[in-house]
């Protein structure tokens, strides 16, 4: 019987205006064996064309870029649907107004460019398998964002998706950046439990990753900053 063939690398899109900080990324991804990088963008612009060209499974983003700059770039990829590539934030600009801007126009995760090897390609892999690289004091961070906003939260539209008491209670934990065995452990079911109804309400809100839900949750007003 013959051997099951090995899965398909994970195809990464390297956008930085910058050509030596793009030539360490290839090398970096590259030498993993379940990585490859399909192509390089030196502005936001071409990281828009080349993700519609190459189908790329995880977009690493910077955020100043000429001609588009890197949160534009990720709000026209986030627009193509949610079947698009992840877009992580790879930036050396660690600033509450692009963490808060990254997520909402459709980033999957934020990191920062001195941040060890091994979790650049640990965070490939985590947004490539369809969850999101969101560390507690991004999610923190996110949180006080929505809780200094002057005005009130967003009002739910009458069409929005009826979520069931167990999807609404996951979705607060959620927001509050609890993992799913965080979950599990507060509301008394299995990490698999918790995986269906993560699953379901990202089918349900039409949304590519949980930074997704954390934004839907609180700009609907469905978890107030604060409390679930």
């Amino acid at each position: 019987m013959p051997e099951p063939l090995p899965p398909a690398p994970i195809r990464v899109l390297i956008a930085d205006d910058e050509a030596l900080v793009r030539a360490g990324f290839r090398v970096l991804v590259d030498s993993a064996p379940d990585l490859t990088v399909v192509g390089e963008a030196g502005n936001g612009g071409e990281a828009v064309r080349l993700t519609r060209e190459l189908h790329p499974d995880v977009v690493l983003m910077d955020i100043r870029m000429p001609i588009m700059d890197g949160l534009e770039a990720t709000r026209h990829i986030a627009a193509d649907g949610a079947d698009g590539p992840h877009v992580l934030i790879v930036t050396t600009f660690d600033q509450d107004e692009h963490v808060f801007r990254a997520l909402r126009g459709g980033a999957g995760g934020f990191l920062l460019k001195d941040s060890p090897p091994e979790q650049l390609l640990h965070a490939i892999r985590v947004l490539a398998g369809g969850d999101a690289l969101l560390t507690p004091s991004i999610t923190r961070r996110l949180i006080s964002a929505f809780a200094r906003q002057p005005a009130a939260p967003t009002p739910q539209p009458s069409t929005a998706p009826a979520l069931t008491d167990r999807e609404s209670e996951v979705l607060a934990h959620v927001a509050a950046g609890q993992s799913n065995a965080e979950i599990a452990a507060a509301l008394y079911v299995s990490v698999a439990t918790v995986k269906t109804h993560v699953g379901r309400l990202l089918t349900k809100l039409d949304a590519r990753d949980r930074a997704q839900l954390v934004v839907f949750a609180y700009e609907t007003g469905r978890v107030v900053p604060g409390g679930h």
